[in-house]
């Protein structure tokens, strides 16, 4: 683009008219003379190359990343420290980044999971041999029952807010948290194939085995034994208010056989896939209810469209996920 106007203005003495051309393109005349001289002596106008200053690393050192796979927890600063003791030249954080981004790894969030000891690992692989093989017809008399809380606050800690620089403590940037996540609801549901309880929420309180028993075994465990009759299966997590004497005298008595069910295995319940698509719906909610009235009826009226709407495929997922390959 340079180099064109240079020729339109002609020379003057064997030398270009630098300060024309470099109002003429808004450039300052030493620029138009350097490309001028440039061109004369190397027969192009190309900007040639300039190492700059040396790289601490190069794209195709794999250490960097080779390093946080083997321990993903690192951080940044301490995956630095090891080719900076290997080479003795000091690299920052934002090049292991930069080197990690190009291995295809970025900083995320982990997944929570509980934690399991062998002994759990063992009962999950014995109950998932156990039941691999089971068709449609076996799974169709079990029902999976499960509680879940939901909270008045939103209790995630992915909440982001805008805040001016050295403002962390300001009032309107703290947020306060209930360490048990605050006022909210407890609420129960079942499902089976092709067939579903109601979405029942406790009262305020919490649940024992008395109201576990005349809340959840009689009003709605009880009705589907009598349906389904002798190859009814019952369904639940071992929560503490599951194991009591009452409530295995009660299951006795009404002749219900419970499912054997191995300890800290929420992701194998197909109730759990309802509880987050509801948790997702009440939080995307556009007027969110500020009190527990209304956090209570707003809980039942999308707890029952979600037990509608994904009642089959939730089930559906499951199952085929438990199948063997």
């Amino acid at each position: 683009m340079l180099l064109p106007e240079i020729e339109s203005l002609g020379e003057v003495g064997g030398r270009p008219q630098c300060d024309k051309c470099g109002c003429r393109v808004r450039i300052a005349h030493s620029v138009v003379s350097r490309v001028w001289r440039q061109f004369q002596t190397t027969g192009t106008a190309i900007r040639g190359f300039s190492s700059g200053r040396p790289r601490g690393t190069t794209p195709a050192m794999k250490y960097i990343v080779l390093q946080a796979r083997r321990n993903r927890r690192q951080t940044a600063e301490e995956i630095a420290r090891h080719p900076t003791q290997a080479t003795g030249r000091p690299i920052s954080r934002f090049t292991v980044a930069k080197r990690l981004h190009g291995g295809g790894l970025f900083a995320r969030r982990p997944v929570r999971c509980v934690p399991l000891t062998p002994a759990h690992r063992r009962r999950r692989s014995l109950w998932y041999r156990e039941h691999r093989n089971w068709r449609d017809n076996e799974w169709g008399r079990v029902l999976f029952t499960d509680e879940s809380r939901f909270s008045l606050s939103s209790d995630s800690h992915r909440i982001l807010i805008w805040k001016e620089r050295g403002s962390r403590n300001h009032p309107s940037n703290i947020i306060e948290r209930y360490r048990y996540g605050g006022r909210g609801v407890l609420v129960c549901g079942g499902i089976m194939l092709g067939s579903r309880t109601d979405l029942y929420i406790f009262d305020a309180g919490s649940v024992n085995r008395t109201r576990y028993c005349n809340e959840i075994l009689l009003p709605y465990v009880r009705l589907f034994r009598g349906a389904m009759g002798l190859q009814f299966l019952f369904m639940d997590d071992n929560a503490p208010c599951h194991r009591t004497v009452a409530a295995e005298q009660l299951l006795e008595s009404e002749d219900i056989e419970r499912m054997d069910w191995p300890v800290r295995s929420p992701d194998l319940n197909p109730v759990e896939h309802i509880w987050d698509f509801l948790g997702r719906r009440l939080a995307a909610l556009t007027l969110p209810p500020v009190t527990i009235g209304s956090f209570d009826w707003r809980c039942k009226t999308n707890g029952q469209q979600c037990l509608n709407s994904l009642l089959t495929p939730s089930f559906s997922a499951w199952a085929d996920a438990v199948k063997p390959a």
